[in-house]
C-alpha cells in the first residue's frame, strides 16, 4: 500500500516543524511515549551533537513503520569518480582553471552513477572543508536510495528539474532553485524531464545557516519565510531495495526488504529544504564602486574563526546596476578565500566568453583573477546608465581552504587548457607624467 503524496511545503528557515501524513501519528505531550501511536517506531535523527547549544541544535523525531536498523549488512561498491577531502591523487595548484559543461555519461545513469568530483578541501573525517561534485542523471532512481554520512549536500540544478523523495517528504527543485539534504537523510532522485545536470557542494563542516545581515538590518538577502520544507509523506511498500551510503569517502550498499520512505510523521529542526534564488533580496550599491561579493551570500557554513566561512554559497542573480563614475564588473583581485564558480544560465558579467552554463571555474587562494581583457576594455569605455542584468544566474562556492582538483578535473576533455589566455590582451596603459618644472 502506498499513500498519495502531493507537493506541499512548510515554511521558515531553521524552525521546528511538525507534520503528519495521518492524523494522530504524532504523539501529544512527549516525543517518545512507551508506545508510539499507530504501532509506529520512534527514531531520533540528529545532525548535531546532543549537547549543542539550543539555537544550534538540530534533531528530529521520526515516527516510522520500521526503524532504520532493519537492513542488511553493507558491502563496498566498485570505485567511481566520487572523491572526498583530502584529495591526494593530484597536488594542489595555483593555476586558474575553467571547464566547459560536462557531457552526460554514455548509457543510462541515475543520480548516484553520474556523480563526479571536481575538487575538494579539508577532511571529511575531521568535519572541516567541502567537496564539489557534478551530477549528471538520465534515469530515475526507483529501487535505489542514497544517504551521505560524510556531509550535508547543497544541490544546484542547472539543466532539468529533480524530484527528491526523502524520508521526510518530497521536494521539487528546478534550475534557479537549490535543494539542501542534511547529512544522513535517505532519499532518491526522480527526473520529471528525463535527464538532469547540476552542481553539488558537499559540506563537511557546520550546517548551512543564513548569514548575519549586519548594518543591513532586519530585512534583505535570503529571508527565513522563503525556505520550503516537505510535509510528511510515506509509502508502505515491501520488496527488494538497495540503500547506498557514502561513508568515509567510499560508497557502500546494503539490501532492504521495504522502502525506507516510511516516515508517517516527524517533528524537529533538521530536515531537507529548498529555496528559490529569485526570492533573494539583492542589496547593492546605488552610488559608486563595486561592493564585496559577500553581499550576495545566501547560506554560510561557519568556521571556528568568526567571519571566515568553512564554505559560503554566493549568487550573482538578476539585478539592476546603477553605480556611476566607476568600473562596474568585479575588479581584479587576489584574496585568502578560494572560489569555485558555476553558471546556471545566461552570461556572467566578468566573463562574457568561454564561461558557459553548466561550466565551472576555480580560482584558488591568492591566485589573481578578474574580468577578461575584452570585458575590461568594454567596461572602461562604457556609457554608464542604469542597466538591468536580466538573463543571468551565476553562483560561487567560496571557502577558507584551497580546493584541490581531482585527477579527473585536471585531465578531462572539458577543461579549457587555454583559459589563461583570456587575460593576455591586457595591455600596459601607464603614462608617466612629466617631471615638475622648476
Amino acid at each position: 500500500m502506498t499513500t498519495s503524496c502531493e507537493l506541499q511545503y512548510l515554511h521558515g528557515f531553521g524552525n521546528e516543524h511538525e507534520t503528519e501524513a495521518l492524523h494522530g501519528a504524532l504523539p501529544v505531550g512527549q516525543f517518545n511515549p512507551q508506545q508510539a501511536p499507530m504501532g509506529l517506531y520512534a527514531e531520533q535523527f540528529s545532525t548535531t551533537a546532543f549537547t549543542a547549544p539550543r539555537h544550534m541544535n538540530r534533531r528530529t523525531w521520526l515516527y516510522r513503520i520500521r526503524p532504520s536498523v532493519v537492513q542488511g549488512g553493507y558491502q563496498p561498491l566498485p570505485a567511481s569518480l566520487l572523491r572526498c577531502g583530502p584529495i591526494t591523487e593530484a597536488p594542489p595548484s595555483p593555476d586558474q582553471m575553467r571547464w566547459d559543461a560536462l557531457d552526460f555519461p554514455s548509457g543510462s545513469s541515475d543520480f548516484i552513477d553520474g556523480l563526479v568530483t571536481m575538487a575538494a578541501n579539508g577532511q571529511q573525517q575531521m568535519h572541516i572543508g567541502s567537496a564539489i561534485h557534478m551530477y549528471r542523471a538520465s534515469q530515475d532512481m526507483t529501487t535505489r536510495f542514497f544517504y551521505n554520512a560524510d556531509g550535508e549536500l547543497l544541490i544546484v540544478p542547472q539543466q532539468g528539474a529533480i524530484i527528491a523523495r526523502t524520508e521526510m517528504g518530497t521536494l521539487h527543485a528546478a534550475p534557479g532553485e537549490i535543494l539542501v539534504i542534511p547529512r544522513g537523510i535517505k532519499f532518491q532522485v526522480r527526473l520529471p524531464e528525463g535527464k538532469a545536470r547540476g552542481y553539488i557542494c558537499e559540506n563537511y563542516g557546520a550546517p548551512f545557516v543564513l548569514p548575519e545581515r549586519g548594518p543591513v538590518g532586519a530585512n534583505g538577502y535570503a529571508n527565513d519565510r522563503d525556505f520550503h520544507y516537505p510535509v510528511a509523506c510515506f509509502e508502505d511498500v515491501d520488496g527488494k531495495f538497495q540503500l547506498v551510503a557514502k561513508f568515509g569517502g567510499n560508497l557502500f550498499s546494503c539490501q532492504l526488504d521495504h522502502s525506507p520512505l516510511d516516515v508517517v510523521a516527524w517533528v524537529g529542526t533538521t530536515a531537507p529544504y529548498k529555496y528559490d534564488l529569485l526570492r533573494f533580496n539583492v542589496i547593492n550599491t546605488v552610488s559608486y564602486d563595486h561592493p564585496d561579493p559577500s553581499i550576495f551570500t545566501v547560506l554560510t557554513s561557519p568556521s571556528d574563526t568568526p567571519g571566515v566561512a568553512n564554505v559560503d554559497f554566493v549568487i550573482f542573480p538578476p539585478r539592476w546596476m546603477v553605480a556611476e563614475h566607476t568600473f562596474r564588473p568585479p575588479w581584479y583581485h587576489r584574496n585568502v578565500m578560494s572560489e569555485f564558480m558555476g553558471l546556471i544560465r545566461g552570461v556572467y558579467d566578468a566573463k562574457e566568453e568561454g564561461f558557459v552554463p553548466g561550466g565551472a571555474s576555480l580560482h584558488n587562494c591568492m591566485s589573481p583573477h578578474g574580468p577578461e581583457a575584452a570585458v575590461f576594455a568594454k567596461a572602461s569605455q562604457a556609457q554608464l546608465k542604469p542597466e538591468h542584468y536580466r538573463d543571468t544566474l551565476a553562483f560561487m562556492f567560496e571557502s577558507r581552504f584551497a580546493y584541490v582538483p581531482t585527477r579527473f578535473a585536471l585531465e578531462c576533455d572539458a577543461r579549457q587548457s587555454d583559459y589563461i589566455n583570456c587575460w593576455q590582451g591586457l595591455e600596459k596603459h601607464f603614462v608617466q607624467p612629466p617631471p615638475d618644472q622648476p
